[in-house]
């Protein structure tokens, strides 16, 4: 490999990108990431957001649509037997406290969960189970060959149940299936976990998917935080002579002859793709950073459709020790937690569309990863994240400046009345980030969506994720969160883009990827 050469030069270091790219070194193909960060990670990075010693996953924190990725699943690329990449599947996997005193415990062991849910109604257990019975009966294999981008027509009767699946709203799914409102409560705080209104059509399927994926894995932590998969994957492109480099924004991308042939540095240095450029920028940017052609009217489209969506708030804190929950049994401690019922949910929802915060009944993702993982705080410490959404333009002439503060600490006090742990004397620290500051945090968080945003055509089918990976330019491909299957870190988008370009290369993606999806 020259000093500014490659057969394949990927623009961004974030979690999709680095698979694509150690999927073509693996095929040996000379390889450099560039990343603008002085991190690699993106949206999984691990860091002091609070305290000295404290190490917060910035983003991301779950690892779970992953597992059931080959690349995880199958240790395609040696992440896990060579690259010191480990998991933990915990257990709990979700504990959501209710208001009586009482909680709702999701047990990984799924006779346990139906047991709890039966507590309410009767007929939840059953449901419960068989909600599991019908994901492994097909969906979950139609699932996943929707996620590699792989799905034909129907042809079969779980196929059709899938389409027929996705095509409805997983509110609908839910009141169907369930009678209680404490299972429909944890069903639908389950199913918005991927950011997205459970109320609309197309989310049909999230019940199923968000379910059996914390039945089967609970909240599947890295051991170090978010960050060490990236390190890992760092580690497996440099196994095989690729390159990854911070500090170098892409600005432009070449293209000569009709061809992408290479990138441009905001340092001015020029690297040469000798035979493809990869790109992780969002899909909003690619059209702008084009030298040497005009934006071709696909782009332009693809890019006037997206959206940002629902937009998210992080609340970081330093607490003097880990989080508890109680239960019918007693205190419990677990990795995950949440508040939130779903009408509170939908009054959210509501507030979110004309611009106003909701702390009376939100939706909150509580994240204690020191429960398993306490060498990520100082001696006894624990760390926690209070993730909800909010909307990034505030109406009535409210700033960020003055509601951050306000929105963090009301987000906390409302969740403190049901866990405990975050009492002022047992709060060390609070970071709370607005979607500006997760735009101002990572370019690529447009408008503040560091999950992908989606995609509204004029037909009004919704896309969580673009679905081709060639872009409408010679030689230049997608990955990242605005490529399908869209955002969370499933890795999909990395390993989908690495098998078209390697085919479209003519080398057989068989030979470092397995035919499954």
């Amino acid at each position: 490999m020259t000093a500014r050469s490659a057969d394949v030069v990927v623009i961004g270091a974030g979690h999709n990108s680095l698979i694509g790219a150690a999927y073509l070194a693996s095929a040996g193909l000379e390889v450099v990431v560039l990343e603008e960060q002085p991190l690699v990670g993106g949206n999984t990075v691990t860091e002091e957001l609070t305290l000295p010693g404290f190490r917060h996953d910035s983003c991301s924190s779950a690892h779970v649509l992953i597992q059931s990725n080959p690349v995880i699943r199958d240790d395609e690329l040696g992440l896990l037997s060579t690259h010191g990449l480990r998991y933990v599947h915990t257990d709990p996997a979700v504990v959501l406290p209710l208001d009586d005193g009482d909680a709702i415990v999701m047990s990984r062991d799924s006779g346990r969960t139906a047991a709890e849910l039966a507590r309410w109604d009767t007929a939840d257990g059953d449901a419960y189970l068989q909600l599991l019975a019908d994901w492994e009966g097909g969906l979950a294999a139609a699932h996943a060959r929707w996620n590699a981008g792989r799905l034909a027509p129907a042809s079969s009767e779980q196929d059709v149940a899938y389409e027929n699946l996705r095509s409805r709203s997983a509110q609908d799914v839910i009141t169907e299936r369930f009678a209680s409102d404490q299972a429909r409560d944890l069903l639908t705080w389950l199913s918005f976990a991927t950011i997205t209104d459970p109320r609309r059509s197309g989310t049909g399927i999230l019940p199923f998917s968000t379910t059996a994926g914390r039945a089967q894995f609970g909240w599947a932590t890295p051991m170090g935080g978010s960050g060490a998969l990236p390190v890992a994957l760092v580690s497996a492109i440099e196994s095989h002579g690729g390159r990854v480099l911070v500090d170098s924004p892409v600005e432009r991308i070449l293209v000569r002859g009709g061809r992408a042939v290479g990138v441009v540095t905001a340092g001015g240095d020029e690297w040469e793709a000798r035979r493809a450029v990869l790109s992780s920028a969002h899909i909003t940017q690619v059209a702008g950073m084009l030298d040497g052609i005009e934006p071709p009217a696909a782009l332009r489209s693809a890019a006037e459709s997206w959206t940002s969506g629902l937009t998210l708030f992080a609340v970081h804190l330093a607490t003097t020790g880990n989080l508890v929950y109680e239960t019918r049994t007693g205190p419990v401690t677990a990795v995950a937690g949440g508040i939130g019922s779903a009408a509170g949910l939908h009054a959210q929802l509501d507030d979110f569309a004309r611009g106003v915060t909701n702390a009376d009944d939100p939706w909150v993702l509580i994240v204690c990863s020191t429960v398993v993982d306490p060498d990520r705080a100082p001696e006894g410490r624990g760390l926690a994240k209070l993730l909800t959404f909010a909307p990034k333009e505030l109406a009535g002439g409210r700033s960020w400046d003055t509601e951050r503060e306000r929105y963090a600490a009301a987000v906390v006090e409302r969740t403190a009345k049901r866990v405990r742990g975050l009492e002022p004397s047992e709060v060390l620290a609070v970071r709370g980030e607005a979607p500006v500051d997760l735009e101002a945090r990572n370019r690529h968080n447009v408008g503040g969506s560091c999950h992908g945003g989606e995609f509204r055509l004029p037909s009004g089918e919704v896309l969580v994720g673009w679905p081709s990976h060639r872009l409408p330019v010679d030689g230049l491909y997608l990955t990242g969160a605005t490529a399908h299957p869209g955002g969370s870190v499933s890795g999909r988008a990395g390993r989908n883009a690495a098998r078209v370009v390697l085919t479209d290369l003519g080398i057989d993606p068989a030979a470092v990827m397995g035919a499954g999806a």
